[in-house]
């Protein structure tokens, strides 16, 4: 047996893995090239439908000791490529609808390669030089989408380094948090013999003020995201206020306004209302006009999580579903949903560029008064380049190609939404407004036992839909052809109780209809798999 040759341990083959690129006939130049000329090819041929259990995955990766050998570039792909690819998430499927991510431009692939060799930190213009004036310009042209400023607003304000119309986040999440980190701290700025709240604390702004507490408004729609915003701007996730939904998921304008005379009358000061401009499981859109005069009239900061629906802003069809989100004070959107970029970034916009002034922040040897560096005001520190294929996918694809992009996941869940509803045995649960929607799987027999149920049996029989839905998701997802999500809703059609619902988002340009019809079948296929729970079903006729 010939033994196992091993990396030689020198400081002059370490030197080589940072100067000189591997040959045309390694293992990771292969994978290299096969994803560069086939990339869908390639996932398909070495990522496994019939996936390991996750505690089989676990025990691929459970050794804690750093290794003490270098190990050859080519055996180590080899490695990635058995235990790490063979199973992850097929996510660019065409028939993967159940999540945000998508195939992607083939261009991205080639421009990341420059990107990471750049390796340049936009912190800071010592270490980003031309990407940070890019960076600003991007952000230029995202707020001009939803502004539409004049040219003589950007021309003053866009390169001037006593303002900033956004900032670029790592998704979001961030996006949400540093919106109303800034809603806060206008709210409790510095006044008379107080000196703000980012230099006296929360506690002494309280005071100060005169309050009892803070409070958020939004949705109970709401993304997970704002739980931890209130956390860490600590109001609590008692002080986010939850605001019920119409028939339509979109937030109830009366409610709203009704808890915030009760927060007023408790002394808690209600700084942000958030409308949602695309909810994360049924892409529905909020009010944002009665919103905005909401808004205006309690003197409380206007943020519209646009995460979803921002890119819609794009498609001179259908932005009209967004009318009001120009009079918002912040605006989240993300870059890797529906502007198809890599996970993950995403962007904060700020209507008065001044407005992030109160969370400016220096250093001496980074982030001196007077630079252009848009770390000042970002609550990262350190960030990629990643702006660079967002300004290459604004040119390549064009405002005219995310038009079409946004229109046809549009039309397509409209078609979709179509075909549930000619299925006698699925039910709609939302109408998409944008490319997104929920269903389930409920047999014809069951839907007319429903409509003539008590309030108890509706209960009862939803209880055992709910277990189909979750049998048919989970079955649906280790086969492995296709995947759909799921979540709960609450729908007015059914007394508001507890419904678990499949979640498709259609914002890849390769799914197909044919792929879609396919999915109802494997799902109606599968809820006849589990005996048991189908007998207790039959048992309601």
């Amino acid at each position: 047996m010939v033994p196992e040759k091993i990396a030689d341990v020198s400081l002059e083959n370490i030197l080589q893995i940072f100067t000189l690129p591997e040959k045309p006939d390694s293992t990771l130049a292969k994978m290299e090239k096969q994803i560069s000329e086939d990339r869908n090819l390639f996932f398909s041929e070495h990522i496994i439908s019939q996936k390991k259990t996750l505690n089989d995955m676990e025990q691929d990766f459970s050794n804690s000791a750093i290794p003490e050998q270098p190990e050859f570039i080519s055996k180590h792909a080899q490695h990635l490529l058995d235990a790490l690819v063979a199973h992850s998430a097929y996510t660019s499927s065409p028939s993967f609808v159940g999540h945000m991510t998508s195939a992607l431009p083939y261009f991205l692939m080639s421009l990341s390669k420059i990107m990471i060799a750049l390796n340049q930190n936009l912190v800071k213009i010592e270490t980003s030089k031309a990407f940070t004036p890019l960076e600003r310009q991007v952000l230029g042209m995202l707020h001009r989408l939803i502004y539409s400023k004049n040219e003589t607003f950007y021309s003053k304000r866009m390169h001037n380094s006593k303002y900033s119309l956004g900032a670029f986040c790592s998704g979001g999440t961030i996006a949400n948090i540093t919106a109303l980190w800034v809603a806060r701290n206008n709210a409790l700025k510095a006044q008379g013999n107080f000196t703000g709240i980012e230099k006296e604390g929360l506690f002494r702004a309280i005071q100060y003020y005169g309050y009892s507490g803070l409070a958020v408004l939004v949705s109970e729609r709401a993304h997970y995201s704002l739980k931890k915003a209130a956390d860490i701007l600590g109001i609590g996730q008692e002080g986010l206020v939850m605001i019920k939904t119409d028939s339509d998921h979109r937030i109830d304008c009366i409610d709203l306004q009704n808890k915030i005379t009760t927060l007023r009358t408790k002394k808690v000061k209600p700084f942000a209302i958030i409308g949602i401009a695309g909810t994360t499981e049924t892409g529905n859109i909020d009010p944002l006009t009665e919103l905005a005069a909401i808004c205006r009239k309690e003197n409380c900061h206007f943020h519209v999580d646009a995460a979803w629906g921002g890119a819609t802003l794009m498609s001179n069809n259908h932005r009209h579903l967004l009318d009001g989100i120009e009079l918002a004070d912040s605006v989240t959107i993300d870059a890797h949903k529906q502007l198809y970029i890599p996970i993950g970034v995403g962007m904060v916009l700020f209507k008065k560029p001044d407005i992030t002034n109160s969370i400016e922040y220096h250093a001496q040897y980074v982030l001196r008064k007077g630079s252009k560096d848009l770390g000042t005001r970002t609550l990262e520190g350190s960030r990629s380049g990643i702006v660079m294929l967002v300004y290459a996918s604004m040119h390549i694809i064009g405002r005219l190609g995310y038009e079409l992009l946004i229109d046809q996941s549009i039309e397509k869940a409209e078609h979709f939404a179509s075909l549930i509803n000619q299925q006698s045995d699925f039910e709609l649960l939302s109408q998409p407004e944008l490319c997104l929607l929920t269903y389930r799987y409920i047999p014809h027999r069951i839907q007319k036992i429903l409509s003539m149920a008590s309030e108890k049996e509706i209960i009862e029989i939803n209880a055992l839909i709910n277990e189909l839905t979750k049998f048919i998701q989970k079955r649906q997802r280790d086969i492995g052809k296709s995947f759909v999500s799921r979540t709960k809703l609450n729908p007015v059609k059914w007394k508001r109780i507890e419904i678990v619902a499949f979640r498709v988002v259609l914002a890849n340009p390769l799914t197909t209809l044919d792929i879609l019809k396919d999915i109802l079948i494997e799902q109606r296929k599968i809820a006849l798999q589990d005996a048991k729970l189908n007998a207790r079903i039959r048992s309601l006729f």
